[in-house]
C-alpha cells in the first residue's frame, strides 16, 4: 500500500487526468488522449511516457502510418490549379497554340511545361500537329479524369489540419498511384506532397491502474489542482477554495559543475586536428557566395533544380556582387555554353552572366573546394569545416543549418581507390561506423559519383554525403590538368555515431543537463 501511496503522490496532473478518464479496458495513444482529452500537442507523450516509466501503462502494439502533407508548391497548385489543369483549360480555350507560346502566358518555366504536357500527352488528351501547334485529339477523358482527381486530393490535404496532411488510408487506389507519382520524402521544392511517415504506439493498462485510480477517488484527486500559487493569486485572493498539489520540500537543490567544452566542439577540433597530422592544409571563406561560386564554378547548370529558392537561402540587400573574377567567369561561362576547351559539349544554353552575381548563403561545403583549385599546390590535400544553409524540414538526421567536412585530393596519381579509403578513414576513424557501404552517386560536379553510408545502431542506414571525381569541366575551367578527388560529408552526422546520439537536434540542445551527459 505505501508503493500505491507514493505513486499518487508523484502523479502529475496529465497523468491523473488520463487514468480517471479511461477504462481499464481502454486501448491508449498519444493522438487519442490528446483529441479527447483537449490536450495541447506534446502532452498526451508527456503522459503516456511517464506512466509507462512508472509502470501502469504496457505497451501493446505500434502501427506505421503513412501521410502526404502539401509543401509551398502544393499549395501554389491548390490556388491556381496544377500545370495539366493550366494548360488543358488554355488550349480547350485556346488552340492552334504553341508550346513556347502556351509557356509564356501561363509563366511556366521550360521544365514544367515539358513535364505537364507529356503527362497530358500520354493521356491522350493533347498532340503536337505537323505546324507543332497544340490541338486536341478527342480523347479527354482520362486527361479529365486524372485532372479531377489531383483537384481533389489537393483540396483534402488543403483542409486537413495543419502538420497532418491526408492519411494515406483514406485515399482510393486511384488517388494513391496519382499522389505517389508527385510525392517526396523529404519534401523537395519540385514535389507538391511531401510524405510524413508516423509511427504510432498503442499502450494497455497494467493491473496496477486499478489500484491507482481507488486511491486518488478515495484521496479526492482529481487531476485539476493548482500547481503554482502566483503573486497574482495572492492579491486578488483567487487562490481561495482551490486545491493545491503537494510540494516536495525534500528535493536536493541542483548540482553547480565547472563549465566545460561542449562536447560537439571537442569532435569538430578533434576532426581537425586528424586531418591537419595527415598533412591537409584548411580552407575557410565567408557564409555569403556568388552563385558563380557555389554552382556555377562546380558545372550546375543554372536551370537546375537546386537554384530553386526553397533550396537556398538569397540574400536580400545586396542582393549581387559587383564582379566575379577573371578568367575564371569566362572559362566557366564557355564550359557551360559549350563546353571551352574541357573537351566537353558543355550544358548548350546561353550562360546568365547577372544571375552568377547573385548572393546566397553557401549550400554546400563544396564552394570552397572550387575557390582552393585556382590556387592550390599540385600535389596537395585540403579540407574544411563548414557551416552551410538549405531549405529543408529539420528532423532527426536534417537540419536546416549545419556544418560539412569538405575536402579535395589533387594529384597525377589520384583516382578512385584514393577516394574510397578516405571515404572509409572518415566512417571508421571519425565517426566510429562499425559498418559501411559505398551507392553510386549523382552530382553534377563529379564523375563517377559515390556516395558513403554508415549503419547507426538506432536510425539504421543512413547517408554521411557524397563524393567523387571532379569533371573536367570543373578542373579544366579553375586551371587544374590533375585529377581531383572531393567529398563533402556530414560531419554532424558522423557526431551521431562518436558521441552515440541519434537526432542530430541534441547536437544544439539547449538542456545543460543533457549536454552535460555528453562531456
Amino acid at each position: 500500500m505505501d508503493n500505491i501511496e507514493t505513486l499518487v503522490k508523484n502523479l502529475h496532473p496529465l497523468e491523473i487526468k488520463t487514468l480517471r478518464a479511461y477504462a481499464a479496458d481502454a486501448e491508449l495513444s498519444v493522438e487519442k488522449i490528446e483529441a479527447e482529452l483537449g490536450l495541447k500537442a506534446g502532452n498526451g507523450n508527456q503522459a503516456l511516457s511517464w506512466l509507462a516509466a512508472k509502470g501502469i501503462i504496457c505497451e501493446n502494439r505500434r502501427q506505421s502510418i503513412v501521410f502526404y502533407e502539401l509543401t509551398d508548391l502544393g499549395r501554389h497548385w491548390h490556388k491556381n490549379g496544377s500545370p495539366e489543369e493550366q494548360i488543358y483549360s488554355l488550349v480547350k480555350e485556346k488552340q492552334g497554340l504553341a508550346l513556347p507560346e502556351i509557356a509564356a502566358l501561363l509563366k511556366f518555366e521550360q521544365k514544367d511545361m515539358g513535364s505537364a504536357f507529356g503527362n497530358l500527352s500520354k493521356l491522350g488528351a493533347l498532340a503536337l500537329n505537323a505546324e507543332k501547334k497544340v490541338v486536341f485529339t478527342g480523347n479527354s477523358g482520362a486527361a479529365e479524369s486524372h485532372i479531377n482527381t489531383l483537384k481533389l486530393i489537393i483540396e483534402k490535404a488543403a483542409a486537413a489540419q495543419s502538420g497532418s496532411g491526408i492519411c494515406e488510408s483514406s485515399l482510393s487506389e486511384a488517388e494513391k498511384k496519382i499522389v505517389l507519382q508527385l510525392a517526396k520524402k523529404r519534401g523537395a521544392a519540385d514535389a507538391p506532397f511531401r510524405i510524413i511517415e508516423r509511427e504510432t504506439v498503442f499502450w494497455n493498462w497494467t493491473p496496477l491502474r486499478d489500484k491507482i485510480v481507488t486511491a486518488l477517488e478515495n484521496a479526492g484527486i482529481s487531476g485539476e489542482e493548482t500547481g503554482t500559487l502566483s503573486a497574482e493569486m495572492l492579491e486578488q485572493g483567487s487562490w481561495k477554495g482551490k486545491k493545491f498539489r503537494a510540494y516536495n520540500v525534500k528535493v536536493p537543490p541542483s548540482r553547480i559543475l565547472a563549465g566545460r567544452t561542449n562536447a560537439y566542439v571537442r569532435f569538430l577540433e578533434q576532426t581537425k586536428d586528424k586531418l591537419v597530422a595527415l598533412g591537409f592544409e584548411e580552407f575557410d571563406g565567408p557564409l555569403v557566395e556568388t552563385e558563380f561560386w557555389n554552382c556555377d564554378a562546380l558545372f550546375m547548370p543554372q536551370f537546375h533544380s537546386a537554384r530553386d529558392i526553397h533550396d537556398v537561402y538569397h540574400v536580400a540587400e545586396p542582393g549581387h556582387a559587383n564582379a566575379i573574377e577573371e578568367p575564371w567567369l569566362s572559362k566557366v561561362a564557355a564550359a557551360h555554353e559549350s563546353g571551352g576547351d574541357t573537351g566537353s559539349r558543355g550544358w548548350n544554353y546561353a550562360f546568365d552572366r547577372d544571375m552568377t552575381r547573385r548572393l546566397i548563403l553557401r549550400s554546400q561545403g563544396t564552394v570552397m573546394s572550387a575557390k582552393t583549385l585556382p590556387h592550390a599546390k599540385i600535389p596537395g590535400k585540403y579540407f574544411g569545416i563548414l557551416r552551410c544553409f538549405r531549405y529543408d524540414k529539420v528532423d532527426a538526421t536534417h537540419l536546416s543549418d549545419f556544418y560539412q567536412t569538405e575536402g579535395i585530393v589533387l594529384g597525377e596519381n589520384v583516382n578512385l581507390r584514393t577516394l574510397l579509403g578516405m571515404l572509409e578513414m572518415f566512417a571508421v576513424e571519425v565517426a566510429g561506423a562499425k559498418e559501411i557501404k559505398y551507392v553510386p552517386g549523382y552530382f553534377p560536379f563529379t564523375e563517377p559519383s559515390v556516395e558513403v553510408h554508415i549503419k547507426h545502431p538506432q536510425l539504421g542506414w543512413f547517408e554521411l554525403g557524397g563524393s567523387g571525381i571532379f569533371r573536367p569541366e570543373v578542373t579544366k575551367s579553375l586551371g587544374v590538368n590533375v585529377p581531383v578527388a572531393a567529398w563533402g560529408i556530414g560531419i554532424d552526422r558522423m557526431a551521431l555515431m562518436s558521441l552515440g546520439l541519434s537526432d542530430l537536434r541534441e547536437l544544439f540542445s539547449y538542456d545543460i543537463e543533457d549536454v552535460r551527459l555528453r562531456v
